[in-house]
C-alpha cells in the first residue's frame, strides 16, 4: 500500500500493490500495521458495499459527528466514480475545501477519508459499486449532510446530475455560522 497525501492533510489516496499472475489478482485492502503508519489506529466496525444504478447519480455529501465521528476507505469494484471529500474540521488549515478522486474498478487505488470530512460520489458508470470500511456505525442521530451543489464549496462533479436521493436533496449550504466539527 502506497500512501499519496492529497492537498488536504489527512486525507490519503491509496495505491494498492496488486499481485497479478495468469489466475487474476490479490491485492491487500487493509493492513492494520500500515494504517498505524499514517495515525488510523481505530478499529473497523462496519463494513459498506453501495450500488449506484445510473450514471450521474450522486450520494453524499454525509458525514457523522462526534462520538461517531468516522475514517472512511473508499474503493470503487464495479464501474468508476468521481469519489469526494469536504475538509469540515475545526481549525484546519484547509476547512472547507474539497478533493476528488477517479475510483475505478481496475485501478488499485481507494481514498482514505479521516474524521471530520463530508463524504459522497458520482457514478461515472452504470452498476457502479463501492465498498469501503468505517471506522464508526452508522448512527442517524449523529449524522449531518452538506448539499452537493453548496456553490460556497464548488464542487467541479464531472457529470450533469442525473439521479439523487430525497435526503441528499434536503441537505443545506454551508452557512456562515458553521464553524466546523471537533473530532477530538
Amino acid at each position: 500500500m502506497k500512501f499519496n497525501e492529497s492537498k488536504i492533510k489527512g486525507l490519503y489516496v491509496v495505491e494498492l500493490q496488486p499481485f497479478i499472475d495468469k489466475r487474476g489478482f490479490f491485492v491487500r485492502s487493509y493492513c492494520d500495521k500500515v494504517l498505524e503508519k499514517v495515525g488510523i489506529t481505530k478499529p473497523i466496525k462496519q463494513i459498506n458495499h453501495s450500488s449506484t444504478l445510473k450514471v450521474g447519480a450522486i450520494r453524499g455529501m454525509h458525514y457523522q459527528y462526534l462520538p461517531y465521528a468516522e475514517i472512511k476507505m473508499v474503493r470503487c469494484i464495479a464501474g468508476e466514480v468521481f469519489d469526494v471529500a469536504i475538509d469540515l474540521r475545526k481549525d484546519s488549515d484547509t476547512f472547507l475545501q474539497w478533493h476528488g478522486e477517479y475510483l475505478s474498478a481496475g485501478d488499485f487505488k481507494m481514498m482514505v477519508i479521516p474524521e471530520g470530512f463530508a463524504h459522497g460520489f458520482q457514478a461515472l458508470k452504470e452498476n457502479t459499486e463501492i465498498f469501503y470500511p468505517s471506522t464508526a456505525s452508522y448512527t442517524p442521530e449523529f449524522e449531518l449532510g452538506i448539499l452537493f451543489s453548496d456553490e460556497s464549496i464548488g464542487i467541479e462533479w464531472p457529470l450533469q446530475v442525473t439521479d439523487i436521493s430525497d435526503k441528499d436533496l434536503k441537505h443545506e449550504a454551508i452557512t456562515r455560522e458553521f464553524k466546523g466539527i471537533n473530532i477530538k
